[in-house]
Protein backbone atom coordinates (compact mmCIF):
# COMPACT_ATOMS: atom_id res chain seq x y z
CA UNK A 1 0.00 0.00 0.00
CA UNK A 2 1.00 3.66 0.61
CA UNK A 3 4.26 2.04 3.02
CA UNK A 4 5.53 0.04 -0.28
CA UNK A 5 5.42 2.93 -2.04
CA UNK A 6 7.18 5.02 0.28
CA UNK A 7 10.03 1.81 0.15
CA UNK A 8 9.45 2.08 -3.93
CA UNK A 9 10.58 6.21 -3.57
CA UNK A 10 13.43 4.86 -1.43
CA UNK A 11 14.82 2.38 -3.91
CA UNK A 12 14.54 4.77 -6.75
CA UNK A 13 16.48 7.30 -4.63
CA UNK A 14 18.83 4.59 -3.54
CA UNK A 15 18.88 3.84 -8.02
CA UNK A 16 19.22 7.27 -8.46
CA UNK A 17 22.20 7.79 -5.77
CA UNK A 18 24.44 5.03 -7.59
CA UNK A 19 23.61 5.86 -10.85
CA UNK A 20 24.84 9.53 -9.49
CA UNK A 21 28.15 8.08 -7.90
CA UNK A 22 28.50 6.04 -11.73
CA UNK A 23 28.37 8.77 -13.09
CA UNK A 24 31.26 10.58 -11.29
CA UNK A 25 32.99 7.72 -11.09
CA UNK A 26 33.65 6.77 -14.62
CA UNK A 27 32.45 9.85 -16.80
CA UNK A 28 32.13 9.12 -20.41
CA UNK A 29 31.79 10.94 -23.58
CA UNK A 30 28.06 10.14 -24.17
CA UNK A 31 27.30 11.88 -20.72
CA UNK A 32 28.71 14.93 -21.95
CA UNK A 33 26.59 18.06 -23.00
CA UNK A 34 26.56 17.97 -26.81
CA UNK A 35 25.29 21.62 -27.79
CA UNK A 36 27.83 23.87 -29.35
CA UNK A 37 27.72 26.39 -26.71
CA UNK A 38 28.33 24.66 -23.97
CA UNK A 39 30.65 22.33 -24.73
CA UNK A 40 33.43 23.64 -26.82
CA UNK A 41 36.60 21.31 -26.63
CA UNK A 42 37.12 18.31 -28.62
CA UNK A 43 37.74 15.07 -27.65
CA UNK A 44 41.58 15.81 -28.59
CA UNK A 45 41.51 18.99 -26.16
CA UNK A 46 40.02 17.40 -23.53
CA UNK A 47 42.77 14.80 -23.23
CA UNK A 48 44.89 18.02 -23.66
CA UNK A 49 43.57 19.47 -21.14
CA UNK A 50 43.85 15.96 -18.47
CA UNK A 51 47.71 16.22 -19.84
CA UNK A 52 48.37 19.74 -18.45
CA UNK A 53 46.28 18.96 -15.32
CA UNK A 54 48.76 15.63 -14.96
CA UNK A 55 51.86 18.05 -15.06
CA UNK A 56 50.83 19.55 -12.36
CA UNK A 57 51.21 17.47 -10.55
CA UNK A 58 54.57 17.44 -8.15
CA UNK A 59 56.66 14.19 -8.52
CA UNK A 60 57.28 14.24 -4.82
CA UNK A 61 55.51 12.46 -1.68
CA UNK A 62 54.13 14.65 0.97
CA UNK A 63 53.32 13.23 3.95
CA UNK A 64 52.58 10.09 1.95
CA UNK A 65 50.59 11.49 -0.61
CA UNK A 66 51.06 13.74 -3.94
CA UNK A 67 51.36 17.12 -3.75
CA UNK A 68 47.91 19.04 -5.10
CA UNK A 69 47.88 20.80 -8.71
CA UNK A 70 48.12 24.48 -8.90
CA UNK A 71 44.26 25.96 -9.29
CA UNK A 72 43.17 27.48 -12.31
CA UNK A 73 45.95 31.17 -12.14
CA UNK A 74 44.40 32.99 -15.01
CA UNK A 75 41.16 32.97 -13.26
CA UNK A 76 42.96 34.73 -10.35
CA UNK A 77 40.66 34.14 -7.22
CA UNK A 78 41.97 36.66 -4.33
CA UNK A 79 44.78 38.13 -4.21
CA UNK A 80 47.05 35.40 -3.21
CA UNK A 81 48.03 32.92 -5.14
CA UNK A 82 47.87 29.25 -4.44
CA UNK A 83 51.09 28.82 -3.05
CA UNK A 84 50.40 32.06 -0.91
CA UNK A 85 47.38 30.63 0.44
CA UNK A 86 48.24 27.30 0.87
CA UNK A 87 51.02 28.24 3.40
CA UNK A 88 50.78 28.17 6.89
CA UNK A 89 49.00 26.13 9.61
CA UNK A 90 49.10 22.46 10.58
CA UNK A 91 50.20 21.58 6.69
CA UNK A 92 48.20 18.59 5.13
CA UNK A 93 46.83 16.64 7.26
CA UNK A 94 43.50 15.70 6.43
CA UNK A 95 42.92 12.03 4.64
CA UNK A 96 39.75 10.61 2.65
CA UNK A 97 38.73 9.18 6.03
CA UNK A 98 38.83 12.05 8.43
CA UNK A 99 37.08 14.26 5.54
CA UNK A 100 34.55 11.88 5.00
CA UNK A 101 33.87 12.07 8.41
CA UNK A 102 33.92 15.71 8.39
CA UNK A 103 31.13 15.89 5.96
CA UNK A 104 28.95 13.12 8.00
CA UNK A 105 29.79 14.40 11.20
CA UNK A 106 28.20 18.12 9.78
CA UNK A 107 25.31 16.49 7.98
CA UNK A 108 24.59 14.58 10.94
CA UNK A 109 23.90 16.91 13.74
CA UNK A 110 20.51 17.60 15.18
CA UNK A 111 18.70 17.99 11.90
CA UNK A 112 17.34 14.33 11.45
CA UNK A 113 16.69 13.95 15.00
CA UNK A 114 15.13 17.25 15.12
CA UNK A 115 13.55 18.89 12.51
CA UNK A 116 10.95 15.73 10.74
CA UNK A 117 8.06 17.11 13.44
CA UNK A 118 8.29 20.39 12.03
CA UNK A 119 8.52 19.82 8.41
CA UNK A 120 5.80 17.73 8.79
CA UNK A 121 3.95 20.52 10.59
CA UNK A 122 4.34 22.52 7.49
CA UNK A 123 3.64 20.19 5.04
CA UNK A 124 0.65 18.63 7.06
CA UNK A 125 1.35 14.73 5.86
CA UNK A 126 3.47 11.92 6.10
CA UNK A 127 3.70 11.58 2.81
CA UNK A 128 4.64 15.04 1.78
CA UNK A 129 7.45 15.34 4.26
CA UNK A 130 9.14 11.80 2.81
CA UNK A 131 8.36 13.15 -0.83
CA UNK A 132 10.54 16.87 0.46
CA UNK A 133 13.57 14.34 2.62
CA UNK A 134 13.68 13.11 -1.36
CA UNK A 135 13.91 16.10 -3.17
CA UNK A 136 16.61 17.42 -0.44
CA UNK A 137 18.56 14.72 -1.10
CA UNK A 138 18.37 15.32 -5.06
CA UNK A 139 19.37 18.77 -4.54
CA UNK A 140 22.28 17.98 -2.32
CA UNK A 141 24.00 15.68 -4.94
CA UNK A 142 23.30 18.69 -7.62
CA UNK A 143 24.89 20.92 -5.48
CA UNK A 144 27.74 18.44 -4.06
CA UNK A 145 28.78 17.79 -8.00
CA UNK A 146 28.45 21.40 -8.89
CA UNK A 147 30.96 21.99 -6.01
CA UNK A 148 33.12 19.15 -7.01
CA UNK A 149 33.38 20.82 -10.12
CA UNK A 150 34.34 24.19 -8.50
CA UNK A 151 36.68 21.97 -5.48
CA UNK A 152 38.80 20.41 -8.70
CA UNK A 153 39.44 23.86 -10.47
CA UNK A 154 40.44 26.32 -7.26
CA UNK A 155 41.74 23.17 -4.53
CA UNK A 156 41.88 25.87 -2.02
CA UNK A 157 40.37 26.68 1.52
CA UNK A 158 37.30 29.39 1.67
CA UNK A 159 34.57 27.59 -0.26
CA UNK A 160 32.15 29.75 -1.74
CA UNK A 161 34.34 32.92 -1.23
CA UNK A 162 37.07 31.36 -3.45
CA UNK A 163 34.22 30.43 -6.19
CA UNK A 164 32.88 34.17 -6.14
CA UNK A 165 36.08 36.11 -6.59
CA UNK A 166 36.84 33.93 -9.75
CA UNK A 167 33.26 34.98 -11.35
CA UNK A 168 32.61 38.19 -9.83
CA UNK A 169 35.71 39.82 -10.20
CA UNK A 170 34.36 43.23 -10.98
CA UNK A 171 33.44 45.45 -8.76
CA UNK A 172 36.56 44.18 -6.76
CA UNK A 173 36.11 42.82 -3.94
CA UNK A 174 32.15 43.18 -3.83
CA UNK A 175 31.33 39.64 -3.71
CA UNK A 176 34.30 39.20 -1.12
CA UNK A 177 32.43 41.30 1.54
CA UNK A 178 29.02 40.17 1.02
CA UNK A 179 29.85 36.57 1.78
CA UNK A 180 31.93 37.86 4.40
CA UNK A 181 28.33 39.43 5.86
CA UNK A 182 26.73 36.44 5.58
CA UNK A 183 29.74 33.80 7.15
CA UNK A 184 30.33 35.85 9.78
CA UNK A 185 27.06 37.24 10.93
CA UNK A 186 24.88 34.26 10.22
CA UNK A 187 28.20 31.89 10.84
CA UNK A 188 27.14 30.93 14.28
CA UNK A 189 26.58 27.39 15.58
CA UNK A 190 23.92 28.71 18.01
CA UNK A 191 21.33 25.98 17.33
CA UNK A 192 22.99 22.92 17.63
CA UNK A 193 24.19 24.35 20.92
CA UNK A 194 20.49 24.97 21.79
CA UNK A 195 19.60 21.91 21.35
CA UNK A 196 22.66 19.86 23.51
CA UNK A 197 21.28 22.27 26.21
CA UNK A 198 17.67 21.03 25.76
CA UNK A 199 18.69 17.38 25.56
CA UNK A 200 21.07 17.33 28.25
CA UNK A 201 18.76 18.39 30.60
CA UNK A 202 16.50 16.41 29.87
CA UNK A 203 19.03 13.49 30.29
CA UNK A 204 19.51 15.23 33.68
CA UNK A 205 16.05 15.14 34.69
CA UNK A 206 15.92 18.94 35.11
CA UNK A 207 13.87 21.03 33.49
CA UNK A 208 15.05 23.24 30.23
CA UNK A 209 14.64 26.99 31.71
CA UNK A 210 15.06 30.01 30.06
CA UNK A 211 18.99 30.74 31.24
CA UNK A 212 19.82 27.24 32.64
CA UNK A 213 19.51 26.13 28.89
CA UNK A 214 21.33 29.43 27.54
CA UNK A 215 23.99 28.90 29.83
CA UNK A 216 24.78 25.42 29.11
CA UNK A 217 24.81 26.20 25.33
CA UNK A 218 27.23 29.18 25.91
CA UNK A 219 29.57 26.36 28.38
CA UNK A 220 29.61 24.57 24.85
CA UNK A 221 30.24 27.23 22.32
CA UNK A 222 33.28 28.27 24.57
CA UNK A 223 34.46 24.94 25.22
CA UNK A 224 34.67 23.93 21.08
CA UNK A 225 36.25 27.04 20.62
CA UNK A 226 39.44 26.58 22.74
CA UNK A 227 39.63 22.77 22.05
CA UNK A 228 39.95 23.73 18.01
CA UNK A 229 42.44 26.71 19.43
CA UNK A 230 44.76 25.09 21.81
CA UNK A 231 44.96 21.43 21.48
CA UNK A 232 43.60 21.41 17.19
CA UNK A 233 45.30 17.68 17.00
CA UNK A 234 42.43 17.06 19.74
CA UNK A 235 40.06 18.63 18.36
CA UNK A 236 40.22 16.71 15.22
CA UNK A 237 40.38 13.33 16.83
CA UNK A 238 37.14 13.93 19.03
CA UNK A 239 35.48 15.11 15.88
CA UNK A 240 36.19 12.11 14.10
CA UNK A 241 35.03 9.99 16.99
CA UNK A 242 31.67 11.58 17.05
CA UNK A 243 30.84 10.93 13.60
CA UNK A 244 31.71 7.83 13.81
CA UNK A 245 29.44 7.86 17.26
CA UNK A 246 26.34 9.30 15.13
CA UNK A 247 26.61 6.86 12.31
CA UNK A 248 26.24 4.47 15.10
CA UNK A 249 23.21 6.07 16.49
CA UNK A 250 21.44 6.26 13.15
CA UNK A 251 21.64 2.60 12.32
CA UNK A 252 20.63 1.99 15.75
CA UNK A 253 17.44 4.15 14.93
CA UNK A 254 17.09 2.57 11.50
CA UNK A 255 17.46 -1.22 12.81
CA UNK A 256 14.94 -0.16 15.38
CA UNK A 257 12.28 1.07 12.64
CA UNK A 258 12.76 -2.39 11.29
CA UNK A 259 11.71 -4.43 14.73
CA UNK A 260 8.67 -1.87 15.06
CA UNK A 261 7.37 -2.55 11.42
CA UNK A 262 7.81 -6.23 12.11
CA UNK A 263 4.74 -5.50 15.28
CA UNK A 264 7.14 -7.16 18.29
CA UNK A 265 7.31 -3.89 19.84
CA UNK A 266 4.70 -2.09 21.59
CA UNK A 267 3.79 0.42 19.37
CA UNK A 268 -0.08 -1.14 18.46
CA UNK A 269 -0.32 -0.37 14.41
CA UNK A 270 3.19 0.65 13.38
CA UNK A 271 1.69 1.26 9.51
CA UNK A 272 -0.91 3.41 11.28
CA UNK A 273 0.89 6.78 9.55
CA UNK A 274 1.77 4.85 5.97
CA UNK A 275 -2.45 4.44 5.05
CA UNK A 276 -3.72 7.63 3.29
CA UNK A 277 -0.28 8.97 3.79
CA UNK A 278 -0.90 12.22 2.02
CA UNK A 279 -3.52 13.08 3.57
CA UNK A 280 -3.84 17.17 5.08
CA UNK A 281 -1.00 17.73 2.76
CA UNK A 282 -0.75 21.60 2.56
CA UNK A 283 -1.41 23.47 -0.45
CA UNK A 284 0.82 26.72 -0.18
CA UNK A 285 4.04 27.09 -1.87
CA UNK A 286 5.26 29.25 1.25
CA UNK A 287 4.77 25.76 3.36
CA UNK A 288 6.93 23.62 0.92
CA UNK A 289 9.64 26.21 0.57
CA UNK A 290 9.49 27.01 5.11
CA UNK A 291 9.88 23.05 4.85
CA UNK A 292 12.65 22.75 2.52
CA UNK A 293 15.00 24.87 4.18
CA UNK A 294 14.83 22.96 6.92
CA UNK A 295 15.46 19.75 4.94
CA UNK A 296 18.76 21.26 3.20
CA UNK A 297 19.45 22.23 6.93
CA UNK A 298 19.83 18.59 7.76
CA UNK A 299 21.28 18.25 4.62
CA UNK A 300 23.70 20.84 4.97
CA UNK A 301 27.52 19.87 5.27
CA UNK A 302 28.02 18.05 1.74
CA UNK A 303 30.61 20.83 1.14
CA UNK A 304 32.02 21.16 4.40
CA UNK A 305 35.75 19.64 2.31
CA UNK A 306 35.68 22.63 0.23
CA UNK A 307 36.20 24.97 2.79
CA UNK A 308 39.44 23.09 4.18
CA UNK A 309 41.36 22.15 1.52
CA UNK A 310 44.52 23.38 2.54
CA UNK A 311 44.50 21.04 5.36
CA UNK A 312 43.76 18.20 3.02
CA UNK A 313 46.27 15.68 1.14
CA UNK A 314 45.71 15.08 -2.57
CA UNK A 315 42.61 17.47 -2.18
CA UNK A 316 40.96 17.24 -5.83
CA UNK A 317 41.19 13.10 -5.64
CA UNK A 318 40.08 13.67 -1.42
CA UNK A 319 37.22 15.47 -2.33
CA UNK A 320 36.24 13.32 -5.29
CA UNK A 321 35.90 11.01 -3.13
CA UNK A 322 35.05 11.75 0.04
CA UNK A 323 32.06 13.93 -1.02
CA UNK A 324 29.60 11.12 -2.63
CA UNK A 325 30.99 8.67 -0.02
CA UNK A 326 29.36 11.09 2.97
CA UNK A 327 26.60 12.01 1.06
CA UNK A 328 25.35 8.89 0.41
CA UNK A 329 26.05 7.29 3.93
CA UNK A 330 23.78 10.00 5.03
CA UNK A 331 21.47 10.20 2.35
CA UNK A 332 20.83 6.00 3.16
CA UNK A 333 19.97 6.54 6.86
CA UNK A 334 18.19 9.71 6.58
CA UNK A 335 15.77 7.95 4.62
CA UNK A 336 15.22 4.83 6.55
CA UNK A 337 15.53 6.93 10.04
CA UNK A 338 12.50 8.72 8.91
CA UNK A 339 10.33 6.19 7.95
CA UNK A 340 11.58 4.43 11.65
CA UNK A 341 9.98 7.69 13.56
CA UNK A 342 6.43 7.77 11.27
CA UNK A 343 6.48 3.92 12.31
CA UNK A 344 6.66 4.10 16.32
CA UNK A 345 4.05 7.53 16.56
CA UNK A 346 1.29 9.03 15.07
CA UNK A 347 1.47 12.43 13.09
CA UNK A 348 -0.15 14.31 15.65
CA UNK A 349 2.50 12.94 18.19
CA UNK A 350 5.53 13.82 16.43
CA UNK A 351 4.19 17.47 15.63
CA UNK A 352 3.81 18.17 18.85
CA UNK A 353 7.29 16.63 19.83
CA UNK A 354 9.07 19.91 18.72
CA UNK A 355 12.78 19.81 18.83
CA UNK A 356 12.93 15.99 20.67
CA UNK A 357 11.27 14.06 17.84
CA UNK A 358 13.79 11.02 18.18
CA UNK A 359 13.37 10.99 22.15
CA UNK A 360 9.65 10.55 21.27
CA UNK A 361 10.49 7.73 19.53
CA UNK A 362 12.48 5.78 21.66
CA UNK A 363 10.03 6.27 24.36
CA UNK A 364 7.23 5.11 22.66
CA UNK A 365 9.10 2.12 21.68
CA UNK A 366 10.92 1.36 24.83
CA UNK A 367 9.93 3.38 27.82
CA UNK A 368 10.97 6.68 29.68
CA UNK A 369 14.26 5.49 30.43
CA UNK A 370 15.60 5.26 26.80
CA UNK A 371 13.99 7.93 26.08
CA UNK A 372 16.11 9.81 28.56
CA UNK A 373 19.38 7.42 27.15
CA UNK A 374 18.40 8.65 23.88
CA UNK A 375 18.48 12.63 25.09
CA UNK A 376 22.23 11.67 25.89
CA UNK A 377 22.86 10.33 22.66
CA UNK A 378 21.55 13.29 20.69
CA UNK A 379 23.28 15.41 23.00
CA UNK A 380 26.17 13.93 21.95
CA UNK A 381 25.41 14.09 17.73
CA UNK A 382 24.84 17.91 18.16
CA UNK A 383 28.02 18.54 20.14
CA UNK A 384 30.02 16.51 17.39
CA UNK A 385 28.15 18.68 15.09
CA UNK A 386 29.14 22.49 16.72
CA UNK A 387 32.54 20.86 16.78
CA UNK A 388 32.71 20.17 13.03
CA UNK A 389 31.00 23.48 12.15
CA UNK A 390 33.50 25.36 14.44
CA UNK A 391 36.61 23.73 12.81
CA UNK A 392 35.36 24.61 8.92
CA UNK A 393 33.98 28.28 10.05
CA UNK A 394 37.45 29.23 11.57
CA UNK A 395 39.51 28.32 8.51
CA UNK A 396 36.71 30.39 6.67
CA UNK A 397 36.93 32.96 8.55
CA UNK A 398 40.87 33.09 8.42
CA UNK A 399 40.60 32.79 4.66
CA UNK A 400 38.36 36.32 4.34
CA UNK A 401 41.26 37.77 6.70
CA UNK A 402 43.99 36.42 4.54
CA UNK A 403 41.92 38.65 1.68
CA UNK A 404 42.35 41.86 3.30
CA UNK A 405 38.94 42.48 4.79
CA UNK A 406 39.17 45.33 7.63
CA UNK A 407 38.48 44.04 10.83
CA UNK A 408 38.97 45.74 14.08
CA UNK A 409 42.20 45.38 15.31
CA UNK A 410 43.79 44.49 11.55
CA UNK A 411 43.16 41.84 9.44
CA UNK A 412 46.70 40.18 10.50
CA UNK A 413 45.56 39.31 13.90
CA UNK A 414 42.51 37.70 12.09
CA UNK A 415 44.24 35.76 9.35
CA UNK A 416 47.03 34.27 12.39
CA UNK A 417 47.10 30.66 13.96
CA UNK A 418 47.86 32.53 17.14
CA UNK A 419 48.91 31.54 19.84
CA UNK A 420 50.19 27.95 18.30
CA UNK A 421 51.20 28.55 14.97
CA UNK A 422 48.59 25.45 13.79
CA UNK A 423 45.28 26.43 14.36
CA UNK A 424 43.45 29.85 13.59
CA UNK A 425 41.96 30.95 17.50
CA UNK A 426 41.36 34.22 16.32
CA UNK A 427 39.16 32.83 13.41
CA UNK A 428 37.46 31.11 15.98
CA UNK A 429 36.61 33.88 18.23
CA UNK A 430 35.21 35.84 15.08
CA UNK A 431 32.77 32.63 15.02
CA UNK A 432 32.54 32.78 18.67
CA UNK A 433 30.84 36.16 18.83
CA UNK A 434 27.46 36.24 17.17
CA UNK A 435 27.04 32.59 18.48
CA UNK A 436 26.96 33.74 21.71
CA UNK A 437 24.73 36.97 20.89
CA UNK A 438 22.20 34.40 19.29
CA UNK A 439 22.36 31.94 22.00
CA UNK A 440 22.01 34.69 24.73
CA UNK A 441 18.87 36.89 22.52
CA UNK A 442 15.59 35.47 21.20
CA UNK A 443 13.50 32.40 23.42
CA UNK A 444 14.90 28.91 22.41
CA UNK A 445 11.11 27.69 21.55
CA UNK A 446 11.26 30.38 18.61
CA UNK A 447 15.02 30.51 18.06
CA UNK A 448 15.70 27.29 16.76
CA UNK A 449 12.74 27.16 13.91
CA UNK A 450 13.87 30.84 13.40
CA UNK A 451 18.06 30.32 13.10
CA UNK A 452 17.00 27.21 10.43
CA UNK A 453 14.92 29.97 8.68
CA UNK A 454 17.68 32.39 8.83
CA UNK A 455 20.54 30.51 7.77
CA UNK A 456 19.13 28.62 5.04
CA UNK A 457 17.78 31.79 3.16
CA UNK A 458 21.19 33.60 2.40
CA UNK A 459 22.54 30.57 1.23
CA UNK A 460 20.05 30.03 -1.45
CA UNK A 461 21.53 33.56 -2.85
CA UNK A 462 24.88 32.18 -2.71
CA UNK A 463 24.05 29.14 -4.65
CA UNK A 464 22.09 30.94 -7.00
CA UNK A 465 25.17 33.32 -7.82
CA UNK A 466 27.72 30.20 -7.61
CA UNK A 467 25.69 28.15 -10.41
CA UNK A 468 25.43 31.24 -12.45
CA UNK A 469 28.92 31.53 -11.96
CA UNK A 470 29.51 27.84 -13.37
CA UNK A 471 27.66 28.69 -16.54
CA UNK A 472 29.42 31.68 -16.95
CA UNK A 473 33.06 30.31 -16.74
CA UNK A 474 31.52 27.41 -18.89
CA UNK A 475 31.30 29.65 -21.65
CA UNK A 476 33.96 32.38 -20.96
CA UNK A 477 36.48 29.67 -20.17
CA UNK A 478 36.31 26.69 -22.15
CA UNK A 479 39.87 25.63 -21.11
CA UNK A 480 40.13 26.05 -17.86
CA UNK A 481 41.28 22.72 -16.17
CA UNK A 482 38.36 21.16 -14.91
CA UNK A 483 39.40 17.94 -13.29
CA UNK A 484 35.35 16.98 -12.66
CA UNK A 485 32.60 18.29 -14.56
CA UNK A 486 29.28 18.29 -13.57
CA UNK A 487 26.74 16.96 -15.99
CA UNK A 488 24.37 20.36 -16.64
CA UNK A 489 21.03 19.26 -16.40
CA UNK A 490 21.74 18.49 -12.63
CA UNK A 491 23.10 22.07 -12.46
CA UNK A 492 19.69 23.83 -13.99
CA UNK A 493 17.62 21.56 -11.75
CA UNK A 494 19.81 23.11 -8.81
CA UNK A 495 19.30 26.33 -10.23
CA UNK A 496 15.11 26.35 -10.68
CA UNK A 497 15.50 24.82 -7.06
CA UNK A 498 17.03 27.93 -5.84
CA UNK A 499 14.86 30.55 -7.85
CA UNK A 500 11.67 28.69 -5.84
CA UNK A 501 13.51 28.80 -2.68
CA UNK A 502 14.30 32.32 -2.90
CA UNK A 503 10.59 33.54 -4.38
CA UNK A 504 7.97 30.77 -2.40
CA UNK A 505 8.87 31.70 1.12
CA UNK A 506 7.06 35.60 0.51
CA UNK A 507 3.94 33.76 -0.44
CA UNK A 508 1.80 33.80 2.01
CA UNK A 509 1.28 30.29 4.15
CA UNK A 510 -2.10 28.11 4.65
CA UNK A 511 -2.13 29.26 8.10
CA UNK A 512 -1.43 32.59 8.14
CA UNK A 513 1.24 32.95 10.48
CA UNK A 514 4.02 30.38 9.02
CA UNK A 515 6.15 28.37 11.60
CA UNK A 516 7.90 30.93 13.90
CA UNK A 517 4.47 32.77 15.39
CA UNK A 518 4.78 35.83 16.65
CA UNK A 519 7.47 36.51 14.19
CA UNK A 520 5.82 37.37 10.78
CA UNK A 521 6.16 34.67 7.82
CA UNK A 522 8.77 36.48 5.79
CA UNK A 523 10.58 37.96 8.79
CA UNK A 524 13.85 35.44 8.08
CA UNK A 525 13.92 36.29 4.17
CA UNK A 526 14.22 40.52 5.03
CA UNK A 527 17.06 39.19 7.69
CA UNK A 528 18.75 37.17 5.49
CA UNK A 529 18.56 40.37 2.77
CA UNK A 530 19.17 42.65 5.14
CA UNK A 531 22.47 40.76 6.24
CA UNK A 532 23.45 40.52 2.77
CA UNK A 533 22.99 44.18 2.15
CA UNK A 534 25.29 45.02 5.35
CA UNK A 535 27.62 43.90 3.16
CA UNK A 536 27.39 46.18 0.41
CA UNK A 537 27.31 49.27 2.48
CA UNK A 538 30.45 47.83 3.95
CA UNK A 539 32.31 47.45 0.67
CA UNK A 540 30.74 50.82 -0.50
CA UNK A 541 32.19 52.40 2.79
CA UNK A 542 35.58 51.00 2.57
CA UNK A 543 36.56 50.70 -1.39
CA UNK A 544 34.68 54.08 -2.59
CA UNK A 545 33.36 56.62 0.61
CA UNK A 546 35.89 56.73 2.53
CA UNK A 547 38.48 56.98 0.07
CA UNK A 548 37.04 59.59 -1.65
CA UNK A 549 35.86 61.57 1.67
CA UNK A 550 39.78 61.09 3.04
CA UNK A 551 41.39 61.21 -0.41
CA UNK A 552 43.67 58.15 -0.06
CA UNK A 553 43.52 55.40 -2.01
CA UNK A 554 44.00 51.28 -0.90
CA UNK A 555 47.09 49.62 -1.69
CA UNK A 556 47.68 46.35 -1.47
CA UNK A 557 51.00 44.24 0.11
CA UNK A 558 51.46 40.74 0.81
CA UNK A 559 53.06 40.10 3.92
CA UNK A 560 54.28 36.70 5.63
CA UNK A 561 53.48 35.67 9.39
CA UNK A 562 55.63 34.50 11.86
CA UNK A 563 53.38 30.84 11.57
CA UNK A 564 54.23 31.34 7.75
CA UNK A 565 50.86 32.51 6.35
CA UNK A 566 50.20 34.85 3.41
CA UNK A 567 48.11 38.17 4.05
CA UNK A 568 46.98 41.16 2.19
CA UNK A 569 47.64 44.34 3.83
CA UNK A 570 45.93 47.44 2.40
CA UNK A 571 48.30 50.59 2.61
CA UNK A 572 46.38 53.97 2.79
CA UNK A 573 48.33 56.31 0.09
CA UNK A 574 47.60 59.83 0.33
CA UNK A 575 46.49 61.25 -3.48
CA UNK A 576 48.05 63.98 -4.49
Amino acid sequence: MIFASCGHILALSSSALLSSINVFIAPTPSRRMSTTWWSRLSKQQQDDQDDRASELQFGEKDQGTQKPHKDNADLGPGELTFEEDTAGGMGRYLGVTSCTLLIVGKIIGSGIFSTPSSILSSVGSVGASLMLWVLGFLLSFCGLFIWLEFGTMFPRSGGEKVYLEAVYKKPKYLATIIFAANAILLGFTASNCIVFASNILVAAGQSAGRWNERGVALGVMFFVTFLHGIAPKTGVLIMNLLSIFKIVILVFVVVTGWVVLSGKTRVVDPYYNFRNAFAGSSTSSNDYATATFKVLYAYTGWSNVNYVMNDVRNPVRTLKIAGPLGLGICTVLYSLANVAYFSAATKTEIIESGVTVASLFFGNVFGSVAERALSVFIALSALGNVITVTFVAARVNQELAKEGIPLPFGNKFWASNWPTGKSPLPGLIIHLIPSIIVIIGPPPNIAYPFILDVEGYPQQIINFFIVIGLFYLRWKKPDAIRPFKVWWPLAVFFLAAACFLLIAPFLKPANGVGDTPPLPYYLYCLVGIAVMFVGVLYWFAWRIMLPKVFGYELVPRKEILDDGTFVTVYLYRKMQ
